[in-house]
């Protein structure tokens, strides 16, 4: 089965969603045999490659709430992620625009290594607060998930993959996706949001059972 998953590297229910989709197929084990493809999507695709400002000021103007409000607002999706075994450190993110890092994900697919891009990507961002757009920044990091230095800094100096990245953001438009994570299971089911696990479970099997009939 080919799972293709619509996230973003600066979402943290994206990263909350892989943790328990991951448990989903650990439990299935070996009823699960899944291919995943990591689909690019941008929250904010105008952002700067590194922004000033706390990502709770961010918070607070997007959706009209203040700076308690959005520090609460945080605090609460930090309980969700550690009750998944996520350490996020959301007061201290960098906020920044994440194009760079979905090439950089298209091109850990092409060497097997899209998942261990992806997942280093994101605790770079969530855990340990790394600038997510600096691109030095984003060169350290691919090659500690396995790619070339060579070839990390030859797509981030040139224009490599940004079309496969605009490309899943068409499709994204065309399935009606507007938020992330978003799951489609074969073309044949789609799964919004951070599900707990055994909905991601219900699913695995409803799509297979699909494809069966």
């Amino acid at each position: 089965m080919k799972v293709e998953i619509w996230s973003d590297v600066v979402c943290p229910w994206c990263y909350i969603g892989k943790r328990r989709f991951e448990r989903a197929l650990a439990e299935l084990g070996d009823d699960a045999d899944v291919e995943i493809v990591w689909r690019s999507f941008e929250l904010d695709p105008d952002a700067p490659n590194v922004q000033d400002g706390r990502t709770v000021e961010h918070l607070a103007r997007t959706y009209g709430m203040t700076i308690e409000q959005a520090e609460a607002a945080q605090a609460r999706v930090a309980q969700v992620a550690a009750g998944e075994g996520l350490e996020y450190r959301l007061a201290d993110t960098q906020r920044g625009n994440s194009f760079d890092a979905h090439r950089l994900i298209h091109l850990g697919r092409a060497h097997g290594l899209q998942d261990a891009v992806k997942e280093r990507f994101l605790r770079a961002y969530f855990t340990e607060a790394e600038p997510i757009g600096d691109r030095d920044t984003l060169a350290r990091l691919a090659v500690e998930a396995g790619l070339d230095r060579a070839e990390v800094e030859e797509t981030l100096a040139t224009g490599r993959f940004g079309d496969a990245v605009r490309e899943d953001e068409r499709r994204a438009r065309l399935l009606g996706i507007n938020g992330v994570p978003f799951f489609v299971l074969d073309e044949r089911l789609g799964v919004s949001g951070a599900q707990p696990t055994e909905v991601f479970v219900q699913a695995l099997r409803q799509a297979a059972a699909q494809a069966a009939a």
